[in-house]
This record gives C-alpha cells, sequence and structure tokens, in this order.
C-alpha cells in the first residue's frame, strides 16, 4: 500500500512539473511574441522639401517595411494644418502610436491632448515643439540643432579671420520652425564673441533650393560685393544660393564663403567642385531608432525624454574622401 501511494505521489509531482514547463514555456513564447508583434504607426511628415527630407521619408518607409509594422504615411506639405487633420485622422483610426516632425514649433497642444485622452502615445522626429505640457509626448528623436548652429560659428570664428568687418548673410530654415529658431541662436551665440562679425541680412528661404537662390538674388542686389560670408540653415537653400552667386559673377566659396547644415550628398558634390566650403552633419536616417523606440514605449519600457543623434561637421578638404560613405 504504501509503495502504491509513494508511486502515485511521484506521478502527481511529475505531472505537475510537466504541466508548469508547458505554463512556462508559452509564457515565454507569448512574452517573445508580444515584443516582437508588429503594430500601426501613423506618421504625418512635414513634406518633401529637400533632399535631407526626401531621405528622411524613406529612411522611415523602408525600415518599416523591413520591420513588418504598419505605417499610415502622410505628407503635410509644409503646412501645419495638414498635420493636425493627419494626426486627428491617425486617433480616430485608433493606431498604436504616432510619429510626427512638426512643420513649426507651437500650437500642437489641443491635436496632442487629444492623442492622450485616446492613449496613444507621440514621438517627435527630427523636430520638436513648444509646449508647457512635455507629457503631451513620450519623446524626442533627432539632431540638437542649437549645436548644429554652434558648430557652424565656430568654423567661422576659426577659419575666417577678420581683417575688419566680416560681413555675414543668413537664409533661415521655414519660420517658427524649430530647426530655423535653434540654428540661428547657437551660430548668434558664438559669433557675438567678436564684434567684427555682423549679420547684415538674414531672411527665410523656406528650407528649399528655389527660395534659397531667390532670397540669395535680393541679398546681392542688395548688399554686392559687401558680402563676405554665407550662413545657410539647411544645404538646399545654400546650393540654391551658389547659383545665384555664379549668376552675379562671384565664384562661391571664395569670393563669398558658405557654410550650411545637414551633409546631403549634393553639399558634397559642391564641396568638391570648391563652390561650398562647410557643411554640419544632421542625419535624417532616423528610421531604425523612431522603430526601435516606438516598439519599446508599447511594450511599456521606460525611454529618455530627449534621443539626440551624434553627427560631426565636414569642410570641404574632406569631401572627396567621405563622399563614399554618403547615405544620402
Amino acid at each position: 500500500m504504501q509503495k502504491t501511494s509513494a508511486a502515485c505521489a511521484r506521478r502527481t509531482v511529475l505531472t505537475f512539473l510537466a504541466t508548469a514547463g508547458v505554463l512556462l514555456t508559452t509564457g515565454l513564447a507569448t512574452a517573445a511574441h508580444a515584443a516582437d508583434k508588429s503594430f500601426t504607426m501613423g506618421f504625418a511628415q512635414v513634406g518633401a522639401e529637400s533632399e535631407w527630407r526626401t531621405a528622411n521619408s524613406e529612411s522611415i518607409k523602408s525600415t518599416a517595411k523591413a520591420q513588418g509594422v504598419n505605417l499610415k504615411f502622410s505628407d503635410a506639405q509644409q503646412k501645419q494644418e495638414n498635420q493636425i487633420k493627419a494626426i486627428r485622422s491617425y486617433i480616430a483610426q485608433k493606431v498604436d502610436v504616432i510619429a510626427f516632425s512638426p512643420v513649426v514649433e507651437s500650437g500642437w497642444d489641443t491635436v496632442l491632448q487629444e492623442a492622450k485622452a485616446a492613449k496613444i502615445p507621440v514621438i517627435l522626429t527630427d523636430r520638436g515643439i513648444d509646449s508647457k505640457d512635455t507629457w503631451l509626448y513620450t519623446t524626442f528623436i533627432g539632431s540638437d540643432f542649437v549645436e548644429e548652429g554652434r558648430k557652424a560659428g565656430r568654423w567661422l570664428l576659426e577659419n575666417v579671420k577678420p581683417k575688419g568687418d566680416v560681413n555675414i548673410v543668413e537664409l533661415q530654415g521655414t519660420v517658427g520652425s524649430a530647426p530655423a529658431i535653434d540654428r540661428k541662436r547657437g551660430f548668434e551665440e558664438i559669433i557675438k564673441a567678436d564684434p567684427h562679425y555682423k549679420i547684415i541680412r538674414s531672411q527665410t528661404g523656406d528650407f528649399t533650393r528655389a527660395k534659397g537662390k531667390e532670397v540669395m538674388e535680393a541679398f546681392l542686389k542688395a548688399e554686392g560685393k559687401k558680402i563676405n560670408v554665407l550662413y545657410a540653415h539647411n544645404d538646399d537653400m545654400a546650393i540654391g544660393a551658389i547659383q545665384a552667386i555664379e549668376e552675379a559673377g562671384l565664384k562661391p566659396g571664395k569670393d563669398i564663403v558658405i557654410i550650411s547644415i545637414d551633409g546631403v550628398k549634393g553639399a558634397f558634390e559642391a564641396m568638391m567642385a570648391g563652390k561650398l566650403n562647410v557643411t554640419v552633419e544632421c542625419s535624417p536616417l532616423l528610421g531604425p531608432q523612431l522603430m526601435d523606440t516606438a516598439r519599446a514605449v508599447l511594450a511599456g519600457k521606460t525611454v529618455p525624454k530627449r534621443i539626440v543623434t551624434k553627427e560631426g561637421i565636414f569642410p570641404m578638404e574632406v569631401a572627396a574622401k567621405e563622399f563614399p560613405n554618403r547615405k544620402y
């Protein structure tokens, strides 16, 4: 009788362990599946105003496709009302996460409060917003625009020594946008250390090549050969300005020193041609980082409030060597 009871007990223990093992394995499999599970992202892009933006959109689309993310993508054509409409559409569709690159810094609180009420996390990419309620978005992924402006300013002070006043004209980005505000602020923060460096003209070129050319033509008409330096908030505006400078009978990169930001292939080509002096890098390849961050957020993990990409600065002297490595 005792032997029978002992055998029954052993069978009960083994059955329990086997069941527990199945449950544990099932639990681990479920957790692994949850971690790998696809999700739906609504992405509201600024537009397609530059080489940089095109590369940024492609990085997001190709990464989403490779990772099996259901991406709903919209192009705001550089209009805030279009982005707000897209975000509201994503809320109505009950996407898992919303990401966008804000056209301008202000005016987002109402629509982001709607996303928060719907319990949909929001990730800012490339550009930040100006809001007192920082909990309206989960995190920001992108560059430090102020530091980009500082890098441009430091290069100028180190490489263009004054023999009198150094007259600078500035092509700003879209009015009210984070990069336009911050790149101007960072640049001015550095050059104010020496009163010889003076911004004599500053106007928006809206981050486009055509507008950059148009505004540079106006600068040249007003100031002519007084202009020593052009500081452009992005490469596309600088490339447009180069056309205007050449049409005015001047040599870009020599008669007028040109500093720009982004580091697109077009800028490297201009540097190799001796027409652009330096570009400050701002990487558009945010797709992998965005998808990884979205997965972490949806898994309930804590992510930093601000995720800043690491970037460099490239003067024309290194352009030929670096050009084969450029991915955008």
